[in-house]
């Protein structure tokens, strides 16, 4: 392990549940404020009551997977952060489980603390280029590449900055065809504002790791001041959504447009002040510090860590909540870490119940397959 990376604590509790809303026990260095009461617009829906119709267990034995991207023959890619390893799950099954195959482990990854082998997206040229693109924590940054099955990763993005804590990691390709990566402020609070710095950030870019056109400040940032993102989905309209830890009060779900600055570290949870753009929802730290994200027709579906539950928030085409969120699986599998759909329409969820704070089982880690009921 470097000696240059500082292994330095993990994300902060809290209490107290409301939408929109923040404070801190930092009131020096973070805006305060109660919470409000839940506008109309996010409770007019009364009827909005999901529920999980099937969930189904795809696979067990996995050691903290963080992130799945689909192959288009169906199979799965899956990474798995700790032990560095790529493994590919289905399309086959055996005795009522996926398959689960290794087909790679990224030996340049250094796994410690909440780093090591981290986001995957798969391009959406696969069936021509074969190639997958994968964010992980080197010896002195984190980065993006590009890789093949069987090859070596060739780095397109490097210099993101790197802790123990805080490394953000998703992937993701957007409905423009362009790739977004979501990173953390990794443990030093100024590189969230900090235009010049890749930290607290989420980031669009061209396959080849360069700044994708119509990006706001014509370098990688998409948009800034977070704290460490580790969701994004797209909702049918086009809106991107994004879950974000916040430190001791609130957890945050975003809908992130470019250019704009989401607060941290000035603010935690909602500021009402208009140099930045309050969450759309946000939760106590042990309800929600949610990862992963998916969306399912029009709900968001955001898979939480320590609040051991999928937050389900359906969203209409506008980019506007269509009621107040609903919680599901509270406490039935324990950690859950990604979200992803499904070509079924399914999403998979999972577990993280072998990343250090869990308190796994002997099925763990799992991939489930969950079904929404119709609202």
């Amino acid at each position: 392990m470097s000696s240059r990376r500082a292994r330095n604590g993990i994300i902060a509790a809290a209490a107290a549940l409301a939408f929109t809303a923040g404070c801190s026990e930092q009131p020096d260095t973070i805006a305060s404020q109660a919470p409000p009461v839940p506008s109309t617009e996010s409770t007019a829906a009364a009827t909005f009551s999901p529920r999980t119709a099937e969930v189904k267990t795809l696979a067990t034995g996995l050691r903290a997977p963080w992130g799945v991207a689909f192959l288009p023959d169906g199979g799965a890619l899956v990474t798995e952060r700790d032990t560095r390893r790529i493994v590919r799950v289905g399309p086959g099954s055996s005795g009522g489980r996926l398959t689960v195959t290794e087909v790679g482990m990224i030996r340049e990854a250094d796994s410690g603390g909440e780093g090591g082998l981290l986001g995957i997206a798969v391009s959406p040229q696969y069936a021509q280029d074969k190639t997958v693109f994968l964010y992980y924590t080197a010896d002195d940054d984190n980065r993006i590449a590009r890789w093949k099955l069987g090859g070596r990763p060739e780095p397109i993005v490097t210099g993101i900055p790197i802790s123990g804590i805080h490394n953000g990691g998703r992937l993701a390709f957007g409905p423009d065809g362009f790739l977004y990566a979501t990173t953390g402020d990794a443990a030093t609070r100024g590189n969230s504002q900090d235009l010049k710095s890749l930290g607290g950030k989420i980031l669009r870019m061209t396959p080849d790791g360069k700044p994708a056109p119509g990006n706001p400040y014509g370098t990688l940032v998409w948009s800034y001041g977070h704290r460490n993102v580790q969701g994004i989905a797209w909702d049918s309209g086009g809106h991107l959504w994004a879950t974000e830890f916040g430190q001791n009060t609130w957890d945050e779900i975003n809908r992130i447009e470019p250019g704009k600055n989401y607060g941290w570290p000035e603010v935690e949870g909602a500021a009402g002040d208009g140099r930045y753009t309050d969450p759309v929802v946000a939760w106590p730290t042990d309800e929600a510090s949610c990862s992963g994200a998916a969306m399912a027709g029009d709900v968001l579906v955001a898979a939480c860590l320590r609040g051991e539950r999928l937050w389900l928030v359906p969203v209409r085409a506008d980019g506007t909540l269509r009621a107040a969120p609903a919680a599901a699986l509270v406490g039935e599998y324990g950690r859950l870490r990604d979200a992803h759909t499904a070509p079924d329409g399914s999403v998979w969820v999972l577990t993280s119940n072998h990343d250090g704070r869990g308190e796994p089982v002997e099925s763990d880690d799992r991939i489930l397959a969950v079904t929404l009921a119709p609202a």
